[in-house]
């Protein structure tokens, strides 16, 4: 079914846009901690490679996938076969990222509710007024409340719902315009903040110091990983994104403006984020409560803490947001253009769908921390339903959907297509995609799968 008359205002809205969908807690909570677990260094060199090579030309295809067909997310890449004589079965991979952006979106919106939680605690002064020990140990106080975990849940789900429904021009598009400056000033002023008073030395070798002794089949699963679900690759985004963009824009510059912006970012976080945690004494490693259980401490001891905490923590919304929109957009334009539903009641019935699924995840820092849905699999045994959603969506379904978007692509379709989808693009850069897209990208794609199996 084709979309309806809802395209993006100017390409500039686009290349907003496209960024807005992918910059977001991805480069900014996850890539540092993540960086911190696999040895810093290393796994930065990995991660860079995979969002250029791999994950790249992998957003080009489903653009083009988008706008070719003009189709939801669902149905797409079944109409773009279908148009070559090939069967709409190939549907499976809009289907595959409909439900893998669903799946993410459901703890994605978990971990944006702490952002907003911890923004509040940081502006009204909460954290300042505790003394260190009790800042410590205030997130897992935090996490151990099941209602109080899920009421802010709750109120990032209404809020993602409200801007969502106002549609692709008057909601999506506006907030990008609104975020995309705000969030590169606060991100530059806290940045600044580090470099002027964090230990650089110790906090930047970590991270950019040449040590591939680190290097393992983990570290480089962990940064193919991470590329995938930073730039959104097989969730559908970029397919619902693509059938907006009008003829005459750039889909190879608006996919290298996201591979840029997400390996900018990341960086920038990184270099925020470890000098200050080695001018405090703190733990690198600590996994996913880096943000939230170890930065508090170093807000505390600082000198305007409760300033550049706040800034900090109404950055981190801004960058929750537009890939929150990004990530229900495929399933609120196969509710609106499918189901025959509103724009509006499209989107509050998959931000609905999305909070009630998302239950699972609160529950499981609290009442379920003990529950192991999948113990009879050795390799998830000691996952939460939590930590299960992630690793299914992340290292399953996503690179499941962008191997059949290689296949189809670089495989069953001819090279014309791209000549005609990519006319703006020069001849050599149209034979490059297509290389990419046929042997280098399935190769690293087929990696993470094996590894996440064995």
């Amino acid at each position: 079914m084709r979309t309806g008359s809802e395209r993006w205002t100017s390409r500039l809205g686009f290349y907003l846009a496209a960024p807005g969908a992918a910059v977001g807690l991805g480069s900014i909570w996850r890539f540092p901690y993540l960086t911190g677990t696999n040895g810093g260094s290393a796994f930065v060199f990995v991660f860079i490679l995979a969002c250029l090579g791999i994950a790249t030309p992998l957003l080009v295809a489903e653009f083009m996938m988008g706008r070719r067909s003009r189709c939801n997310p669902a149905e797409a890449a079944g109409e773009v076969a279908a148009s070559f004589g090939r069967s709409r079965g190939w549907n499976a991979i809009g289907v595959l990222g409909t439900a893998a952006a669903f799946v993410v979106m459901s703890y994605y919106t978990v971990i944006a509710g702490w952002v907003l939680a911890y923004a509040w605690k940081c502006v009204s002064g909460e954290l300042n007024a505790l003394p260190r020990r009790a800042v410590e140990s205030q997130f897992h106080e935090f996490l151990s409340n099941p209602w109080r975990v899920g009421a802010w849940h709750l109120a990032f789900v209404v809020l993602l719902g409200g801007i969502s429904a106002c549609g692709v021009n008057r909601g999506i598009e506006v907030a990008n315009k609104i975020r995309a400056p705000a969030l590169l000033i606060l991100l530059l002023v806290l940045v600044a903040y580090a470099l002027a008073t964090g230990d650089l030395r110790q906090g930047l070798a970590f991270a950019f110091a040449p040590d591939f002794s680190r290097l393992s089949a983990n570290v480089v699963l962990a940064a193919i990983g991470q590329a995938f679900f930073a730039t959104g690759v097989g969730m559908g985004m970029m397919l619902a994104y693509g059938a907006y963009v009008p003829r005459g824009a750039s889909l190879v510059r608006a996919a290298l403006i996201i591979s840029g912006s997400i390996v900018l970012v990341s960086l920038l976080a990184t270099v925020m984020i470890f000098p200050l945690v080695y001018r405090y004494g703190l733990n690198p490693a600590q996994g996913a409560e880096l943000v939230f259980n170890v930065l508090p401490v170093a807000f505390w001891e600082m000198p305007g803490g409760r300033i550049v905490g706040s800034l900090f923590f109404i950055f981190l919304i801004l960058a929750a947001l537009t890939p929150s929109l990004a990530g229900l957009e495929p399933m609120v334009a196969w509710l609106a253009q499918r189901q025959g539903m509103s724009r509006s009641r499209a989107a509050f019935a998959a931000s609905a769908g999305v909070w009630a699924v998302g239950i699972a995840s609160v529950l499981s820092f609290n009442a379920w921390a003990s529950w192991h849905p999948l113990a009879f699999i050795a390799r998830l045994r000691s996952m939460t339903a939590f930590d299960v959603l992630d690793f299914v969506a992340s290292n399953l379904m996503l690179p499941i959907g962008a191997l059949l978007t290689c296949a189809l692509i670089g495989w069953r379709l001819p090279a014309g297509l791209m000549d005609t989808e990519l006319t703006e693009e020069p001849a050599g850069a149209r034979r490059w995609l297509r290389f990419l897209l046929r042997y280098v990208c399935p190769l690293g794609i087929i990696a993470v799968l094996v590894t996440a199996l064995a």
